[in-house]
């Protein structure tokens, strides 16, 4: 066996290790959720849903899992919507002080999201909006900014710089030339976008724990169920999480590999 096979299986088995290390906690979750024992114990007990219809049966899981999508929809759109503003003017305009400003943009998820959410309740408490979903709504819509602005930053390097100016030439206004050009060539990383920071702010526990008050999205109620008891339902609800956030992050991923649509030749041919 020559030096390269060696390389590439010696690669194959970290990636798998790692695999491993990463998803048996997450498939032993999913297992016992099904398990009908009081205890996740060896052997399995047999089969049973008790556990999801327990944790369906809650109404503080209802209400934290209707907070966690009223935060995560209106998280995703205004972060969306901040972080193509934030990557268009860096794409679009040369400035004093633009590495000052992305670097400002893309600071929050560098911050422990302890110290994050500390400095969000001490806001919060300034301004009278601790406490409440409109608190979580902001916390998550910060935290989240930067990974709606990477995105976007990404399909707007692929962009060829002549198409602006080749609409501009054409008679189009700048409004005109974002609508038409910018806006359809970005729209898969947009769309990607608001699916990526919804799985994000639905993940997200530590800063909305500091800043929910008494409106405590569902990982905060996992928290709290854990504090309490060790109950299998925790399970059951962790395995729901998982469900929704890796589906939200596979749509968001095929989103993004969606190719780029001809936007210039189609305004050209419109008009």
């Amino acid at each position: 066996m020559n030096a390269d096979r060696i390389v590439t299986w010696l690669l194959r088995s970290y990636v798998v290790f790692a695999l491993v290390i990463v998803f048996t906690p997450i498939i032993t979750s999913f297992v016992f959720s099904f398990d009908a024992n009081r205890y996740a114990t060896i052997p399995w007990g047999g089969f049973s849903t008790k556990w999801y219809q327990a944790a369906f049966a809650d109404p503080e899981v209802a209400s934290g899992f209707r907070n966690t999508v009223i935060v995560g929809v209106c998280t995703s759109i205004i972060a969306t919507l901040i972080g193509f503003a934030t990557a268009y003017t860096d794409y679009r305009y040369r400035f004093l002080g633009k590495n000052v400003y992305l670097a400002l943009a893309l600071l929050p998820p560098t911050i422990p999201v302890i110290i994050l959410g500390l400095a969000m309740l001490v806001f919060m408490s300034r301004t009278g909006l601790s406490g409440s979903l409109h608190s979580i709504i902001i916390s998550h819509v910060v935290y989240c900014i930067p990974f709606a602005m990477a995105l976007i930053r990404l399909r707007l390097a692929q962009m060829d710089p002549d198409l602006e100016a080749a609409a501009w030439n054409l008679g189009a206004g700048e409004w005109r030339t974002l609508r038409d050009i910018v806006l359809p060539f970005t729209l898969p990383a947009i769309a990607s976008a608001m699916f990526l920071t919804m799985a994000v702010s639905f993940d997200e526990f530590a800063i909305a724990w500091f800043v929910s008050g008494f409106n405590e999205t569902l990982p905060v109620r996992i928290l709290v169920l854990l504090q309490r008891e060790v109950s299998p339902k925790v399970n059951a609800i962790g395995s729901i999480v998982f469900i929704i956030s890796m589906t939200l992050v596979i749509v968001a991923q095929l989103l993004l590999m969606v190719r780029q649509p001809n936007s210039g030749a189609k305004w050209a041919e419109g008009g």
